[in-house]
């Protein structure tokens, strides 16, 4: 497995020597209880309820099924915290969406590989009993460095060459033995947990319990081996993502996540395809990177920006848009989501959002940019074009507040109340625009 950043061959490093594992034991412990790995966790040990999914199959045989499932997955996870560990990355916000490929294959590299062992230790041990006590003993010694050799080269083979695990422990040193009692008191910590809390719970509650306990305490050695092979990072030659190190007092460094990274790369590099009038090459950077990343803000804006640019693309950025703007409001970015829509508008005056809630929260975002005509030109027939949808009373609601609050249009709202309490009388939309227009209302009209 590489141990480089993609693309970042000048990764920025701490100068400063990271300090020893034993000195950072607290943040090994509270990993797991970071947010993301700690809803994981949650939904992997709750995971243990689908064993009644089969229910065509004995309960025993139905909870191994689910239980190996949950196993491989909390495996994954752990070779990636170690793995990520390894180059200085301990926040798990900064952990990139999707596993390395070769990272999901670990799990069934290292089972293979400990039942090799298991084999050749078995057979020494009818051969003579004193030997094979000696090679399981040397097993038990070896297998936190056999997990460090798998995870810098995701090789089975090298992984299986006792002499590539005791190089590892040449590298880490005397520590070595320190990682390996260290180790060893959190595996006998699990079973502490969990002789402390069995009597506590019984029920439906004591699986999901027992797995997450499991789970915990095998993500805490792999942050522990992760860090032990980041503090030996320069003679195992491991180069650091960006923002790696633990150290409050180590020099500043780019805090950036590595996706950021690569992201601010790929708009440096269309900016100057872009530049240099190479539109064609700039379009396809673009194109690709939002097709494989379809859920990004700054993959879809770049691909927005290029096509915009672009001569003859305009009826690819209009049907980009429809699924652009969106995106923006959906994390936020409704200023930005206004911006790309009037871009859209400046190509074809007859440029409309094809989603009924996208059309609503964009008006939204236009009112709450104090844009009164443009939210009344987004909602404009709304009702006709998005006829029985249950947003319609709430665009209503919006076009009389607009000309109430923005325009100061009475009579006009007075008729969007009167549609809202023919059309839609029982709705929250019908009864927040009575009381928006509850001073304004003639004396004896029906519905206030």
């Amino acid at each position: 497995m590489a141990t480089r950043a993609p693309g970042n061959d000048n990764a920025a490093q701490p100068t400063k020597r990271p300090a020893p594992f034993w000195h950072r034991l607290n943040t090994f412990f509270t990993f797991p209880l970071q947010s993301k790995p700690l809803m994981y966790s949650m939904l992997l040990a709750f995971s243990s309820m689908l064993y009644k999914v089969f229910f065509f199959l004995p309960d025993a045989l139905g909870i191994l099924i689910v239980e190996i499932g949950i196993l491989l997955a909390a495996s994954r996870y752990g070779f990636k915290v170690t793995a990520l560990g390894s180059r200085g990355i301990y926040k798990a916000e900064d952990y990139p969406a999707e596993l390395d490929p070769e990272w999901k294959n670990l799990p069934w590299k290292l089972f293979a590989i400990l039942i090799a062992q298991s084999i050749a230790v078995g057979w020494l041990q009818r051969i003579n009993p004193g030997l094979g006590t000696l090679a399981w003993l040397a097993m038990c010694f070896l297998l936190p460095a056999t997990q460090i050799v798998l995870v810098q080269t995701g090789s089975f083979t090298e992984t299986l060459n006792p002499a590539n695990a005791w190089n590892a422990v040449r590298t880490i040193g005397w520590p070595y033995l320190l990682l390996c009692l260290f180790l060893f008191l959190l595996s006998q910590g699990t079973f502490i947990a969990l002789g402390m809390l069995l009597p506590v719970f019984s029920g439906w509650i004591l699986l999901p319990i027992i797995n997450w306990v499991l789970i915990y305490f095998a993500w805490v050695m792999a942050s522990l081996l992760g860090y032990a092979m980041y503090q030996n990072h320069e003679a195992f030659g491991i180069d650091l993502l960006p923002g790696a190190g633990l150290d409050e007092d180590a020099p500043p460094v780019d805090r950036r996540s590595p996706r950021r990274i690569e992201q601010d790369a790929l708009d440096a590099q269309v900016a100057e395809l872009v530049t240099a009038g190479d539109m064609v090459a700039a379009l396809a950077v673009a194109y690709e990177e939002q097709r494989t990343h379809g859920e990004e803000v700054p993959a879809q804006r770049r691909y927005h920006r290029v096509l915009a640019l672009a001569e003859g693309k305009t009826a690819t950025l209009l049907d980009h848009a429809q699924r652009y703007i969106p995106l923006l409001l959906k994390f936020g970015h409704g200023g930005e989501a206004l911006k790309a829509f009037h871009t859209c508008r400046s190509k074809n005056a007859e440029f409309a959002l094809q989603d009924a809630n996208a059309t609503l929260n964009l008006a939204k975002a236009a009112w709450h940019a104090n844009e009164a005509k443009d939210a009344l030109d987004l909602l404009q027939g709304f009702d006709r074009r998005f006829k029985d949808h249950e947003s319609v009373p709430a665009a209503y609601e919006l076009v009389a507040r607009v000309l109430l609050q923005g325009m100061n249009r009475v009579d006009m709202a007075l008729r969007v109340l009167a549609t809202l309490e023919s059309r839609h009388p029982d709705t929250d939309a019908t009864r927040e625009t009575q009381w928006l227009l509850r001073n304004h209302v003639p004396q004896g009209a029906a519905g206030v």
